[in-house]
């Protein structure tokens, strides 16, 4: 359905990247290019159009510098995402985060754990195709930048979607780079907090017997999720940024706990302790966290870097941005399709003839572009499944944005091939 493209001449950092892709890339639906040469770098990325690329930051014969000011000097290459591979014993991460902030960036990957981790990180990028385009649309198109994870009882893949939005406030010049780490540990506390405390429902005593024992928390958790009721359940992990914060939600699936009982538990413990961990390292990092009444549900703000952020973004900045709440109605089949909408958030059913016939969510960046781009009216109903957000493109505004920068073109056509081959495959499946 897509390519891969992998920068990199060293046959060791090949061999790892092959080994990972062996285990289950063939069920991605994805191959991967080796582009080994510097000088095919921009010809390769220019016309064979990849939607990821996996650049070794440490090879020896492709020099990062020389990738990364292509890319800046062509516009056209922004329409990739791309993961950074490199060496922690002799590279720094934040030195390199550095030199690629302003580049597509979604997370940096040390080769120890490309092995382990690579594949399940391309997973998490390809099911929300939207993070590719999610830094360079909002840097433009948009004022707010949003996001969603919906994460299984997978506490070894928490780093990677830790990892996606610090990176992308980073490179946005919202957060300091030496403060990535940290928030991006106390994310990735609080999400195996919701997995393990809250879906897993392992409480204070169990943990600390398993571990009295030898066990790790993913032992624990692994051992609960064959429970099918407990191993089906989700944490959902959503963000939020304006100009002066980003706020972010992490709420799960499970009965809740009391959280003035557990801050009591743990008030004299080292903040690095197993016990309550994840709660004293946001506090360390965030302004504002609060648990809702039933202790499944955590949010806290991080206020950006003062002087740091972007500019006002040009575009759609100025267009109508509206919040649908759960069972509203969109736009109706029949009517003109005068309007674009972005998918900032949410998730909506779309009705042909009273038939559901498909969901829409962010993935799919924009809803209503068929009628919208065709002058026809609307094809299908839309309903909002859960509060939504959504920003509301006039044609005048669209047309002006592709007048000033039309390599945006790009974005569409690949979300119109993509709908289309999607469409393809359900319709097979029917018949």
């Amino acid at each position: 359905m897509g390519l891969i493209a992998l920068v990199n001449s060293d046959r060791t950092v090949l061999g790892k990247v092959r080994g990972a892709f062996r285990r289950g890339g063939k069920n991605l639906g994805y191959s991967v290019r080796v582009i080994a040469a510097e000088h095919r770098v921009q010809e390769s990325l220019n016309y064979d159009l990849p939607e990821l690329v996996m650049i070794n930051c440490g090879d020896p014969v492709i020099r990062l510098s020389a990738i990364a000011d292509q890319v800046r000097r062509d516009s056209w290459l922004h329409s990739f995402g791309i993961i950074g591979l490199y060496d922690s014993s002799k590279q720094d991460e934040k030195a390199l985060a550095e030199e690629l902030r302003d580049l597509n960036l979604l997370v940096m990957l040390d080769y120890s754990r490309i092995r382990s981790h690579l594949l399940k990180c391309v997973s998490i990028i390809i099911e929300n195709w939207q993070l590719i385009f999610q830094k360079e649309v909002s840097n433009r198109l948009v004022e707010n930048m949003s996001g969603s994870f919906l994460i299984e009882n997978d506490t070894l893949a928490v780093p990677i979607y830790a990892s996606i939005p610090v990176t992308n406030l980073v490179q946005m010049g919202f957060l300091h780079s030496e403060d990535k780490m940290g928030l991006q540990l106390a994310l990735s506390e609080l999400i195996v907090n919701a997995i393990e405390h809250g879906n897993c429902g392992i409480t204070y005593e169990e943990k600390s017997a398993g571990m009295a024992h030898g066990l790790s928390v993913v032992d624990l958790v692994m051992e609960k999720c064959t429970d099918p009721e407990i191993n089906k359940k989700r944490v959902r992990f959503t963000w939020e940024s304006d100009k002066k914060k980003t706020k972010f939600v992490i709420r799960d699936e499970g009965l809740g706990f009391d959280v003035s009982s557990m801050r009591q538990k743990t008030a004299s413990q080292d903040p690095y302790a197993f016990h309550g961990r994840g709660i004293k390292m946001a506090e360390l990092f965030c302004s504002e966290l609060s648990y809702n009444d039933k202790g499944n549900e955590v949010s806290f703000t991080v206020y950006h870097s003062e002087g740091d952020g972007r500019q006002t973004p040009e575009g759609f900045s100025g267009e109508e941005v509206i919040c649908p709440s759960k069972g509203d109605q969109i736009f109706s089949e029949g009517e003109q399709g005068d309007f674009l909408y972005y998918i900032s958030s949410g998730h909506f059913s779309v009705y042909h003839k009273g038939h559901q016939v498909g969901i829409l969510t962010p993935a799919d960046i924009f809803m209503g572009e068929m009628s919208f781009l065709l002058n026809n009216r609307r094809s299908a109903t839309v309903i909002a499944d859960e509060d939504a957000k959504l920003v509301k493109i006039s044609r005048k505004s669209f047309v002006e944005v592709m007048k000033h920068y039309p390599y945006y073109g790009i974005f569409l056509s690949k979300l119109l091939a993509r709908k289309l081959a999607r469409s393809n495959e359900e319709r097979t499946a029917l018949a």
